[in-house]
């Protein structure tokens, strides 16, 4: 028999990795939980792990820095979140220097609100809120 595998984590490659991580967790409410400076092969790389708890030592979303080579180009990766109250998170996202890329578009076939939205780097994300 195969062994199992199922879905982990999501690692960022990012440019600034302090300024982007304080961006999600004062956005997103995720909390720092893990630091890791290593090497892939032979190349340097730097990672917070970001989670929901506070408690938690490894994470769902993790960002990743490359040192000396720095980051690929926006648009590798759409990142999804889920809210209970969109306008209030967009809001808090414009605060602390992200932006707007599609406004709330409501979904009521699929009792949903939409928004993307980019980082202070532009890395995109889908924001969701199930309405009643």
């Amino acid at each position: 028999m195969p062994p199992s595998a199922s879905f982990g984590f999501t690692k960022l490659v990012v440019r600034d990795l302090e300024k982007l991580a304080a961006f999600y967790c004062q956005v997103y409410g995720l909390h720092a939980v893990n630091r890791v400076r290593e090497r892939i092969g032979a190349e340097e790389i730097d990672e917070i792990m970001l989670s929901p708890d506070p408690k938690a030592v490894w994470s769902s979303l993790v960002l990743l820095a490359y040192p000396v080579r720095g980051a690929p180009p926006n648009g590798e990766v759409i990142l999804g979140f889920t809210t209970d109250d969109l306008p209030a998170l967009l809001l808090r996202l414009q605060q602390a220097g992200g932006r707007i890329a599609a406004s709330v578009r409501e979904m009521p076939e699929l009792k949903l609100r939409v928004a993307f939205a980019t980082d202070p780097e532009g890395h995109l994300a889908e924001i969701v809120q199930i309405t009643p």
